[in-house]
Protein backbone atom coordinates (compact mmCIF):
# COMPACT_ATOMS: atom_id res chain seq x y z
CA UNK A 1 0.00 0.00 0.00
CA UNK A 2 0.86 3.51 -0.24
CA UNK A 3 -0.57 7.11 -0.28
CA UNK A 4 -2.18 9.18 -2.81
CA UNK A 5 -1.46 12.88 -2.57
CA UNK A 6 -2.25 15.68 -5.00
CA UNK A 7 1.25 15.05 -6.89
CA UNK A 8 -0.02 11.53 -7.27
CA UNK A 9 -3.19 13.03 -8.65
CA UNK A 10 -2.02 15.53 -11.77
CA UNK A 11 0.33 12.07 -13.12
CA UNK A 12 -2.95 9.70 -12.11
CA UNK A 13 -5.44 12.37 -14.10
CA UNK A 14 -2.77 12.85 -16.97
CA UNK A 15 -2.34 9.58 -17.92
CA UNK A 16 -5.82 8.11 -17.17
CA UNK A 17 -7.06 10.76 -19.81
CA UNK A 18 -4.68 8.67 -22.29
CA UNK A 19 -6.04 5.56 -21.25
CA UNK A 20 -10.09 6.75 -21.56
CA UNK A 21 -9.23 6.85 -24.94
CA UNK A 22 -10.68 10.04 -25.79
CA UNK A 23 -13.96 9.69 -23.14
CA UNK A 24 -14.30 9.62 -19.30
CA UNK A 25 -14.79 13.26 -19.31
CA UNK A 26 -12.46 16.10 -18.89
CA UNK A 27 -9.81 15.01 -17.10
CA UNK A 28 -9.46 18.90 -15.43
CA UNK A 29 -13.03 18.39 -13.73
CA UNK A 30 -12.00 15.23 -12.44
CA UNK A 31 -8.83 16.12 -10.79
CA UNK A 32 -10.26 19.58 -9.04
CA UNK A 33 -12.92 16.96 -7.23
CA UNK A 34 -10.23 14.27 -6.13
CA UNK A 35 -7.66 17.97 -5.38
CA UNK A 36 -10.64 18.86 -3.47
CA UNK A 37 -10.84 16.17 -1.38
CA UNK A 38 -7.91 15.06 -0.51
CA UNK A 39 -6.61 18.98 0.52
CA UNK A 40 -9.87 18.64 3.01
CA UNK A 41 -9.68 15.33 4.41
CA UNK A 42 -5.87 14.06 3.43
CA UNK A 43 -3.69 11.33 1.41
CA UNK A 44 -5.70 8.23 0.30
CA UNK A 45 -4.20 4.66 0.98
CA UNK A 46 -3.97 3.05 -2.25
CA UNK A 47 -4.09 -1.01 -2.09
CA UNK A 48 -2.45 -3.33 -3.71
CA UNK A 49 -5.01 -5.86 -5.36
CA UNK A 50 -3.30 -9.01 -3.61
CA UNK A 51 -3.60 -7.30 0.18
CA UNK A 52 -7.21 -7.28 -0.46
CA UNK A 53 -9.12 -10.18 1.74
CA UNK A 54 -10.91 -12.43 -0.11
CA UNK A 55 -14.33 -12.03 1.15
CA UNK A 56 -13.75 -8.46 1.56
CA UNK A 57 -16.46 -6.04 0.35
CA UNK A 58 -15.36 -3.77 -2.90
CA UNK A 59 -17.01 -1.44 -4.43
CA UNK A 60 -16.51 0.81 -7.58
CA UNK A 61 -17.77 4.42 -7.79
CA UNK A 62 -18.39 6.14 -10.65
CA UNK A 63 -20.37 9.16 -12.75
CA UNK A 64 -22.32 8.14 -15.11
CA UNK A 65 -23.93 10.47 -18.49
CA UNK A 66 -22.51 12.73 -20.71
CA UNK A 67 -19.39 13.99 -19.38
CA UNK A 68 -20.03 17.21 -20.98
CA UNK A 69 -23.26 17.47 -18.90
CA UNK A 70 -20.80 16.64 -15.63
CA UNK A 71 -18.89 19.86 -16.23
CA UNK A 72 -22.01 22.00 -16.10
CA UNK A 73 -23.95 19.82 -13.19
CA UNK A 74 -20.92 19.10 -11.20
CA UNK A 75 -21.02 17.36 -7.89
CA UNK A 76 -23.19 18.52 -4.89
CA UNK A 77 -20.56 16.34 -2.27
CA UNK A 78 -23.01 14.14 -0.38
CA UNK A 79 -23.56 11.89 -2.93
CA UNK A 80 -20.49 9.39 -1.97
CA UNK A 81 -22.10 9.27 1.87
CA UNK A 82 -25.23 7.77 0.79
CA UNK A 83 -23.91 5.39 -1.95
CA UNK A 84 -21.75 3.94 0.99
CA UNK A 85 -24.67 3.93 3.15
CA UNK A 86 -27.15 2.21 0.88
CA UNK A 87 -24.51 -0.20 -0.10
CA UNK A 88 -23.99 -1.57 3.01
CA UNK A 89 -27.12 -1.86 4.48
CA UNK A 90 -28.10 -3.34 1.30
CA UNK A 91 -24.89 -5.98 2.40
CA UNK A 92 -25.45 -5.84 5.88
CA UNK A 93 -21.48 -4.89 6.62
CA UNK A 94 -19.52 -2.18 5.79
CA UNK A 95 -17.50 -1.54 2.13
CA UNK A 96 -14.01 -2.21 2.84
CA UNK A 97 -12.42 -0.56 0.26
CA UNK A 98 -13.47 2.15 -3.37
CA UNK A 99 -11.99 1.19 -6.41
CA UNK A 100 -12.38 2.95 -9.92
CA UNK A 101 -14.86 0.76 -13.01
CA UNK A 102 -12.39 2.44 -15.92
CA UNK A 103 -9.98 4.84 -16.30
CA UNK A 104 -10.71 8.02 -17.51
CA UNK A 105 -10.23 11.94 -16.98
CA UNK A 106 -13.43 11.94 -14.42
CA UNK A 107 -14.08 8.18 -13.36
CA UNK A 108 -10.54 7.60 -12.57
CA UNK A 109 -10.82 10.76 -9.78
CA UNK A 110 -14.20 9.83 -8.25
CA UNK A 111 -12.97 6.83 -6.44
CA UNK A 112 -9.86 8.81 -4.75
CA UNK A 113 -12.78 11.56 -3.73
CA UNK A 114 -15.38 9.46 -2.51
CA UNK A 115 -11.97 7.24 -0.45
CA UNK A 116 -11.07 10.68 0.68
CA UNK A 117 -14.37 12.07 2.13
CA UNK A 118 -15.29 8.89 4.01
CA UNK A 119 -11.38 7.94 5.36
CA UNK A 120 -11.63 4.50 3.14
CA UNK A 121 -8.99 2.84 1.00
CA UNK A 122 -8.79 2.27 -2.82
CA UNK A 123 -7.61 -0.27 -4.62
CA UNK A 124 -4.82 -0.41 -7.72
CA UNK A 125 -7.85 -2.55 -9.58
CA UNK A 126 -10.31 -1.46 -12.41
CA UNK A 127 -12.75 -3.06 -14.62
CA UNK A 128 -11.54 -1.93 -18.15
CA UNK A 129 -8.37 -0.64 -18.66
CA UNK A 130 -9.27 2.14 -20.55
CA UNK A 131 -12.94 3.72 -20.71
CA UNK A 132 -15.93 2.61 -22.86
CA UNK A 133 -19.50 4.19 -22.94
CA UNK A 134 -21.91 1.59 -21.44
CA UNK A 135 -21.82 0.14 -17.78
CA UNK A 136 -22.26 -3.58 -19.04
CA UNK A 137 -18.59 -3.08 -20.97
CA UNK A 138 -16.86 -4.34 -17.43
CA UNK A 139 -14.72 -7.78 -17.65
CA UNK A 140 -16.55 -8.41 -14.28
CA UNK A 141 -19.32 -9.39 -16.86
CA UNK A 142 -17.04 -11.52 -19.01
CA UNK A 143 -16.51 -13.24 -15.06
CA UNK A 144 -20.53 -13.57 -14.77
CA UNK A 145 -20.62 -10.51 -12.23
CA UNK A 146 -23.43 -8.65 -11.54
CA UNK A 147 -23.71 -4.87 -12.07
CA UNK A 148 -26.41 -5.07 -9.18
CA UNK A 149 -27.14 -4.11 -6.99
CA UNK A 150 -26.15 -0.91 -8.02
CA UNK A 151 -26.44 2.41 -6.21
CA UNK A 152 -27.72 5.78 -7.81
CA UNK A 153 -27.57 9.21 -7.00
CA UNK A 154 -27.84 12.65 -8.03
CA UNK A 155 -26.73 15.76 -6.66
CA UNK A 156 -30.40 17.08 -5.33
CA UNK A 157 -30.30 13.78 -3.55
CA UNK A 158 -32.59 11.70 -5.44
CA UNK A 159 -31.32 8.07 -5.26
CA UNK A 160 -32.71 4.50 -5.93
CA UNK A 161 -31.14 1.38 -6.29
CA UNK A 162 -31.47 -1.22 -8.73
CA UNK A 163 -31.69 -4.92 -9.18
CA UNK A 164 -31.87 -6.67 -12.64
CA UNK A 165 -31.77 -9.80 -14.34
CA UNK A 166 -28.74 -8.71 -16.88
CA UNK A 167 -26.23 -5.75 -16.93
CA UNK A 168 -27.93 -5.23 -20.54
CA UNK A 169 -30.79 -4.46 -17.90
CA UNK A 170 -28.83 -1.98 -15.77
CA UNK A 171 -27.69 -0.04 -18.84
CA UNK A 172 -31.33 0.54 -20.21
CA UNK A 173 -32.85 1.73 -16.86
CA UNK A 174 -30.35 3.41 -15.34
CA UNK A 175 -29.79 5.46 -18.22
CA UNK A 176 -33.46 6.07 -18.13
CA UNK A 177 -32.90 7.56 -14.76
CA UNK A 178 -29.80 9.37 -15.29
CA UNK A 179 -31.28 11.30 -18.35
CA UNK A 180 -34.57 12.20 -15.89
CA UNK A 181 -31.77 13.27 -13.41
CA UNK A 182 -30.49 15.58 -16.13
CA UNK A 183 -28.28 13.59 -17.84
CA UNK A 184 -25.25 12.71 -15.10
CA UNK A 185 -25.08 11.06 -11.96
CA UNK A 186 -23.34 9.58 -9.47
CA UNK A 187 -23.46 5.69 -9.07
CA UNK A 188 -21.58 2.45 -6.88
CA UNK A 189 -22.38 -0.92 -9.18
CA UNK A 190 -20.26 -4.33 -9.83
CA UNK A 191 -20.17 -5.18 -5.76
CA UNK A 192 -18.06 -7.57 -5.52
CA UNK A 193 -15.95 -9.65 -3.09
CA UNK A 194 -11.86 -9.80 -3.30
CA UNK A 195 -11.33 -12.91 -4.50
CA UNK A 196 -13.62 -11.75 -7.30
CA UNK A 197 -11.85 -8.38 -8.34
CA UNK A 198 -8.53 -10.31 -7.91
CA UNK A 199 -9.38 -12.90 -10.69
CA UNK A 200 -11.33 -10.60 -13.05
CA UNK A 201 -10.13 -7.28 -12.33
CA UNK A 202 -7.18 -4.90 -14.93
CA UNK A 203 -4.78 -4.64 -11.84
CA UNK A 204 -2.80 -1.77 -11.61
CA UNK A 205 -4.36 0.74 -13.65
CA UNK A 206 -3.90 3.71 -11.29
CA UNK A 207 -0.33 2.80 -11.19
CA UNK A 208 -0.28 2.47 -14.97
CA UNK A 209 -2.13 5.83 -15.08
CA UNK A 210 0.63 7.57 -12.89
CA UNK A 211 3.62 6.59 -14.81
CA UNK A 212 1.79 7.44 -17.97
CA UNK A 213 0.95 10.90 -16.54
CA UNK A 214 4.88 11.22 -15.07
CA UNK A 215 6.03 9.78 -18.68
CA UNK A 216 3.73 12.32 -20.60
CA UNK A 217 4.82 15.12 -18.00
CA UNK A 218 8.48 14.57 -18.46
CA UNK A 219 8.61 13.78 -22.24
CA UNK A 220 10.77 16.94 -23.30
CA UNK A 221 13.21 15.74 -21.28
CA UNK A 222 14.54 12.89 -23.36
CA UNK A 223 17.70 13.89 -24.38
CA UNK A 224 18.76 10.91 -27.28
CA UNK A 225 15.30 10.83 -28.56
CA UNK A 226 12.56 13.34 -30.34
CA UNK A 227 9.88 14.25 -27.62
CA UNK A 228 7.38 12.44 -29.94
CA UNK A 229 9.40 9.17 -29.99
CA UNK A 230 9.48 9.95 -26.14
CA UNK A 231 6.06 9.95 -26.15
CA UNK A 232 5.29 6.86 -28.19
CA UNK A 233 8.15 4.55 -26.29
CA UNK A 234 6.36 5.61 -23.27
CA UNK A 235 2.72 4.82 -23.74
CA UNK A 236 3.92 1.52 -25.59
CA UNK A 237 1.47 3.49 -28.67
CA UNK A 238 1.31 3.04 -32.43
CA UNK A 239 1.47 5.98 -34.32
CA UNK A 240 -1.50 6.10 -36.83
CA UNK A 241 -1.96 9.92 -38.00
CA UNK A 242 -0.96 13.40 -37.21
CA UNK A 243 -2.94 15.97 -38.32
CA UNK A 244 -4.73 19.47 -38.21
CA UNK A 245 -8.34 19.16 -37.39
CA UNK A 246 -10.43 20.59 -39.89
CA UNK A 247 -14.18 19.68 -38.99
CA UNK A 248 -16.15 17.95 -36.03
CA UNK A 249 -19.29 17.01 -35.15
CA UNK A 250 -21.03 15.94 -32.72
CA UNK A 251 -24.28 15.13 -31.12
CA UNK A 252 -26.14 13.87 -27.66
CA UNK A 253 -28.33 11.03 -27.65
CA UNK A 254 -29.75 8.96 -24.61
CA UNK A 255 -26.84 10.10 -22.23
CA UNK A 256 -24.20 9.65 -24.84
CA UNK A 257 -21.67 11.96 -27.12
CA UNK A 258 -21.64 10.62 -30.55
CA UNK A 259 -19.43 12.32 -33.34
CA UNK A 260 -16.60 11.99 -35.57
CA UNK A 261 -13.47 14.35 -36.05
CA UNK A 262 -11.94 14.71 -39.41
CA UNK A 263 -8.24 15.52 -39.74
CA UNK A 264 -6.33 16.66 -42.36
CA UNK A 265 -2.59 15.52 -42.87
CA UNK A 266 0.66 17.57 -41.72
CA UNK A 267 4.27 16.36 -41.41
CA UNK A 268 4.46 13.09 -42.87
CA UNK A 269 0.93 12.96 -43.10
CA UNK A 270 0.62 15.65 -45.48
CA UNK A 271 -1.98 15.26 -48.24
CA UNK A 272 -4.02 12.31 -46.41
CA UNK A 273 -6.97 12.87 -44.54
CA UNK A 274 -8.09 10.84 -41.77
CA UNK A 275 -11.28 10.46 -39.57
CA UNK A 276 -11.75 9.03 -35.78
CA UNK A 277 -15.80 8.64 -35.25
CA UNK A 278 -16.77 8.12 -30.95
CA UNK A 279 -19.12 7.23 -28.70
CA UNK A 280 -18.22 8.86 -25.76
CA UNK A 281 -14.29 7.30 -26.53
CA UNK A 282 -12.71 6.77 -30.23
CA UNK A 283 -14.60 3.40 -31.92
CA UNK A 284 -12.52 4.07 -35.05
CA UNK A 285 -9.38 5.06 -36.85
CA UNK A 286 -9.42 5.50 -40.47
CA UNK A 287 -6.89 6.89 -42.75
CA UNK A 288 -7.25 7.05 -46.70
CA UNK A 289 -9.78 4.91 -46.02
CA UNK A 290 -7.85 1.97 -44.30
CA UNK A 291 -9.32 0.96 -41.24
CA UNK A 292 -6.07 1.82 -38.67
CA UNK A 293 -7.54 0.68 -35.37
CA UNK A 294 -10.92 -0.38 -33.52
CA UNK A 295 -12.48 -0.59 -30.11
CA UNK A 296 -11.26 -2.19 -27.96
CA UNK A 297 -7.77 -1.57 -28.76
CA UNK A 298 -7.41 2.23 -27.69
CA UNK A 299 -8.00 5.34 -29.73
CA UNK A 300 -6.37 8.22 -28.73
CA UNK A 301 -5.63 11.80 -29.63
CA UNK A 302 -2.72 13.88 -28.18
CA UNK A 303 -1.40 17.25 -29.01
CA UNK A 304 1.33 17.23 -31.26
CA UNK A 305 3.54 19.69 -28.98
CA UNK A 306 2.56 18.81 -25.52
CA UNK A 307 1.38 15.37 -25.85
CA UNK A 308 -1.52 15.61 -23.95
CA UNK A 309 -4.48 13.91 -24.45
CA UNK A 310 -7.02 15.40 -26.02
CA UNK A 311 -11.13 14.09 -25.08
CA UNK A 312 -13.89 14.24 -27.07
CA UNK A 313 -15.51 16.89 -25.79
CA UNK A 314 -12.17 19.31 -26.27
CA UNK A 315 -12.12 18.89 -30.01
CA UNK A 316 -12.22 21.87 -32.15
CA UNK A 317 -11.46 23.02 -35.77
CA UNK A 318 -7.72 24.06 -35.95
CA UNK A 319 -6.23 22.16 -33.43
CA UNK A 320 -3.10 19.83 -34.23
CA UNK A 321 -2.89 16.24 -32.98
CA UNK A 322 -1.64 12.98 -32.87
CA UNK A 323 -3.46 9.79 -33.46
CA UNK A 324 -1.88 6.58 -31.38
CA UNK A 325 -3.27 3.49 -31.02
CA UNK A 326 -2.25 1.34 -27.90
CA UNK A 327 -3.31 -2.47 -27.16
CA UNK A 328 -6.49 -3.38 -24.67
CA UNK A 329 -6.39 -5.57 -22.16
CA UNK A 330 -6.34 -9.26 -23.10
CA UNK A 331 -9.44 -10.53 -21.96
CA UNK A 332 -11.42 -7.87 -24.18
CA UNK A 333 -9.76 -9.69 -26.86
CA UNK A 334 -11.42 -13.08 -26.70
CA UNK A 335 -14.97 -14.29 -27.88
CA UNK A 336 -16.82 -12.61 -24.88
CA UNK A 337 -14.72 -9.69 -24.93
CA UNK A 338 -15.37 -8.75 -28.17
CA UNK A 339 -19.22 -9.59 -27.68
CA UNK A 340 -19.47 -6.74 -25.29
CA UNK A 341 -16.93 -4.01 -26.75
CA UNK A 342 -15.94 -5.41 -30.38
CA UNK A 343 -16.24 -3.06 -33.40
CA UNK A 344 -19.82 -4.81 -34.57
CA UNK A 345 -21.61 -4.01 -31.39
CA UNK A 346 -21.19 0.00 -32.08
CA UNK A 347 -22.54 -0.45 -35.51
CA UNK A 348 -18.73 -0.47 -36.99
CA UNK A 349 -19.18 -3.08 -40.20
CA UNK A 350 -15.48 -5.34 -39.80
CA UNK A 351 -14.27 -7.62 -37.68
CA UNK A 352 -11.85 -7.14 -34.88
CA UNK A 353 -8.16 -7.46 -36.15
CA UNK A 354 -5.50 -6.33 -33.09
CA UNK A 355 -3.79 -3.00 -33.51
CA UNK A 356 -0.39 -4.72 -34.10
CA UNK A 357 -1.48 -7.12 -36.75
CA UNK A 358 -2.99 -4.07 -38.98
CA UNK A 359 -0.17 -2.08 -38.10
CA UNK A 360 2.11 -4.28 -39.82
CA UNK A 361 2.07 -2.21 -42.96
CA UNK A 362 3.85 0.15 -40.61
CA UNK A 363 1.87 2.86 -38.73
Amino acid sequence: MRKIGIPEIEDIALGAALLGAGGGGDPYVGKLIAMGAVQEHGPVTLLDPEEVPDDALIVPIAMMGAPTVLCEKGIGGEEYKVLYETVSAFFGKPIYAFMPIEAGGVNSMLPIAAAARLGLPMVDCDGMGRAFPELQMVTFTIGGGSATPMALVDEKGNSCIFRTVTNQWTEELARAVTMSCGGSVSVSLYPMEGKFMKEYGVKNIVTRSEMLGASIRKVKESTDKTPEEAFLESAEAFKLFKGKISDVERDVRNGFNFGKVVLDGIGDDKGKSAYVEFQNENLTAVVDDDILATTPDLICLVDTETFIPVPTDALKYGKRVLVVGLKCFPLWRTKEGLELVGPRYFGVDTDYIPLEERCKGGC
